[in-house]
């Protein structure tokens, strides 16, 4: 029969990793058939009852420190209980520096004032305290911490962007700056490639397979799990994105995160796009709408995502658009006129992600249908060869009159600034519909030269309404002709790409350039990892504010302001 003892220490705190080191010592203690070591949290004395670890009649506040011993007899019990502080004074003796450590934040900064990071890795209920405090300082955070509401993370995060400053977190476990590793990093050359997680072993899986195909990454800036959900908005993600499309070493930028909501989906590739550098988007389990859309590459997995920026950093492809570049109709709208509605429906799954407000006659979410057909608003995809224009007419392939009317009705608009068209032919198709469409496209052109028509005519050099004279007559009044829904898509991306404009301060490159000087509260393991990595680096001996007294911290808060 076995016996169980244990031994509560009041406002007791140690970090995560001690308290596990320290149950490992009392397993292999002789006796000893189970221990269990925490912080006596409800989730952990549920853990530890789960385990047959919790005698009834024990009495622990959360802050408190618990130890339980589960022996083969009562002295093999005791023996252990009362070796608790000899494996903690053990641990500490070969760990610890020499080195003075501050027992607050304010201190560290005055200990290292170069630092410009400060890494967070306590319990979730004081986590975003510190991150305050450190945002005070004019510290950029990496929040590894989790158990952060998400009120206290949108307001962290709000007041960050208006200083200019980054958190990373909560609930983020990898990071990569200027070469060296945040949290649960891997060891990856330096080279061209930044990557924005959403996910932190998703990041690790991307930079471990770029450094595996021989690249390498500039930054890898983490997010939190929850930074792309419609509450949060991206805050930290738009901000990683300027951070690299501002970094000359970054060629190439990798986007992970699991499916984020539409709408945040939409603005963050939209503010992707505009970097003007070329972007691999891999959101997990988020079907892309194309292979490509301009400057954005879309990936399947992670390894694919790795491998397609690894081949654009290779072959150091640039496009000429830059994050200065204005497009003349970016700030106009999209019209377009179809008469066949899978190319309609095509241009719509990939115009939906980079344009707002869209609409169609035929949409794929019901949130973008068209009020009226007969009217376009914002960005319009209109299907003429729906039910609703047939009634008593002919099919708009064989009939451009209600094609021709609409021509004339969208480049009336004076915030359209791009018209896009398809012409298909083949048998049965009108025989010659250029010469109806090309003098029409003329007269807008005449009218209003700023405008773009972009015609994608389909069809072959057999055809009875010859393939060469049709995109001759439509080129020759003016418009830009392509063969697909893919080319044409992806010169109507360029086109509406729009240079960032935020109000929000900027981040200062200087966090991503200067040799990394962090400190660092919590986890020792991190700060461990940061020396061994050769950054500089001051470890907070932090402790929770009045021991762990709520009530007590809560006054001295209030007096202390």
């Amino acid at each position: 029969m076995t016996v169980t003892k244990w031994n509560v220490r009041a406002g007791a705190y140690y970090d995560s990793v001690v308290l596990m080191q320290l149950q490992r010592g009392l397993l292999g203690l002789s006796g000893v058939v189970d221990a269990g070591v925490v912080m006596a949290t409800q989730a952990n004395r549920d853990l530890l009852a789960a385990n047959n670890l919790l005698p009834d009649s024990i009495s622990a506040n959360p802050d408190d420190l618990l130890i339980v011993v589960k022996a083969k007899d009562d002295s093999s019990a005791t023996e252990a209980i009362g070796k608790a502080d000899e494996l903690l004074a053990r641990r500490k003796s070969s760990t610890v520096s020499e080195d003075f450590r501050p027992r607050s934040l304010s201190g560290a900064v005055k200990q290292l004032p170069e630092a410009n990071w400060v890494l967070i890795s306590v319990p979730g209920r004081y986590a975003a305290g510190v991150a305050r405090e450190a945002l005070e300082l004019n510290k950029h955070v990496f929040l590894y911490s989790d158990n952060v509401s998400i009120e206290d993370e949108i307001a962290l995060k709000k007041t960050a962007r208006e200083k200019g400053l980054l958190v990373m977190g909560p609930d983020c476990g990898t990071a990569i700056i200027n070469g060296i590793g945040l949290g649960f990093a891997n060891r990856v050359r330096r080279g061209g490639i930044g990557v924005v997680g959403a996910s932190g072993t998703g990041t690790q899986a991307v930079t471990t397979y770029i450094h595996a195909l021989g690249a390498g990454i500039s930054h890898a800036i983490g997010t939190g799990g929850r930074d792309l959900k419609s509450e949060v908005g991206a805050i930290t993600a738009h901000q990683a994105l300027d951070v690299l499309a501002r970094d000359i070493d970054t060629k190439v930028i990798v986007l992970v995160s699991k499916p984020p909501s539409d709408e945040v989906a939409m603005k963050l590739l939209t503010s992707a796009q505009a970097t003007g550098k070329l972007i691999v988007v891999d959101f997990i389990g988020y079907s892309p709408p194309s292979r490509s859309l301009g400057n954005l590459h879309f990936a399947a997995s992670l390894s694919e995502a790795a491998g397609m920026a690894t081949s654009l950093a290779e072959e150091q492809i640039l496009h000429n658009e830059s994050s200065n570049y204005q497009s003349p109709i970016a700030n106009h709208y999209l019209r377009g006129l179809f008469s066949g509605g899978t190319l309609a429906y095509e241009t719509t799954l990939s115009l939906q992600a980079l344009l707002s407000p869209f609409f169609s006659n035929t949409p794929i979410k019901e949130s973008q249908r068209l009020i009226d057909p007969l009217r376009s608003q914002g960005h319009t995809i209109v299907d003429l060869g729906d039910e609703f224009f047939m009634v008593g007419r002919l099919h708009p392939m064989i009939d451009n009159d209600l094609r021709i009317r609409r021509l004339r009705q969208e480049a009336d608009d004076q915030d359209v600034g791009l018209i896009l068209l398809d012409v298909v032919l083949g048998e049965g198709a009108h025989p010659d519909p250029a010469s109806e469409l090309a003098p029409v496209i003329n007269e807008i052109k005449d009218k209003r030269p700023e405008i773009e028509v972009v015609v994608i005519v389909v069809g072959t050099d057999t055809d009875p309404q010859n393939l060469s004279l049709q995109v001759e007559q439509l080129r020759a009044a003016g418009a830009i002709i392509y063969p697909s829904v893919d080319a044409a898509i992806d010169f109507v991306a360029r086109l509406f790409h729009q240079a960032p404009r935020s109000e929000d301060t900027p981040i200062s490159l200087a966090a991503f350039s200067n040799p990394l000087a962090a400190i660092n509260v919590g986890l020792e393991s991190f700060y461990d990892s940061l020396v061994s990595q050769g950054a500089q680096a001051v470890h907070v001996e932090w402790r929770p504010p009045a021991g762990g007294n709520e009530k007590l911290a809560s006054l001295l808060a209030r007096m202390k302001k």
